[in-house]
This record gives structure tokens, C-alpha cells and sequence, in this order.
């Protein structure tokens, strides 16, 4: 650094930034990352969701066929770049299994899965 006032001498300023943890976002370089709850049916099917960003929430297209795990980008949504635009919006998904099912409910799916040629296994 330079000379201080009054005569003092040279110095640096460190400093020590940490970010706090986000509700909704987890950080990666630039980007940010959110992680999506599905229906089986919107997996499978697939659907238009709404999600958040910093600045206010956006629609996305989840295409039929969808995994968990697989990745979503949406663009020139994350952190600002101190060399102008912005990192992008991982959406994350993760398919969740209904609990507390209705019997017209689990009628459903073991129709499905009689009907299903589909296993996980082969």
C-alpha cells in the first residue's frame, strides 16, 4: 500500500471475505446451484417449473425423461463477473417419492407397475 497519513508508514490491508450460506443456493465459481424436488409424473412426463434466481423466480422446461442428478442450465443466471455478465443457474434435480398415499393412489401405481415393461435392475 501507500504511505499512510501523517507520515505513517506503507502498509497492505488484508481482508477476509466469506460468504454466507444461502437458503436456497449453494455457490460454485460464478454459478449458482439449486437443487429441484420432482413428482415421479414430472420426470417422466415432463413439466414447466418455477424456480428461483437472485432476482426473482424464472420458469424451465424439465424434459420428459428426466434423472436425478441431471442438470439444468439456466444462462447468465448466477453471480455477477468482474469481467461483465454473469455465471449461470444449475437446477439440480431430484425426484421425490410420494409418502401417505391414498388407496386410489396405490391402485395407481401398481396398475403401472403392472402395465411398466420399465426396470431400474436390467
Amino acid at each position: 500500500g501507500q504511505a499512510g497519513s501523517g507520515g505513517a508508514g506503507a502498509g497492505d490491508l488484508y481482508l477476509r471475505v466469506r460468504l454466507a450460506k444461502h437458503p436456497d443456493f449453494e455457490v460454485e465459481e460464478h454459478n449458482l446451484i439449486y437443487e429441484a424436488e420432482l413428482a415421479p409424473w414430472e420426470a417422466v412426463l415432463g413439466a414447466s417449473i418455477s424456480v428461483p434466481t437472485l432476482e426473482g423466480r424464472v420458469n424451465i422446461k424439465i424434459p420428459a425423461g428426466t434423472q436425478t442428478g441431471q442438470k439444468l442450465r439456466v444462462r447468465g443466471r448466477g453471480l455477477p463477473q468482474r469481467a461483465g455478465g454473469s455465471g449461470d443457474l444449475m437446477v439440480v434435480t431430484r425426484i421425490e417419492v410420494p409418502t401417505g398415499i391414498t388407496d386410489s393412489e396405490r391402485k395407481l401405481w401398481e396398475e403401472l407397475g403392472r402395465e411398466s415393461k420399465f426396470n431400474p435392475r436390467d
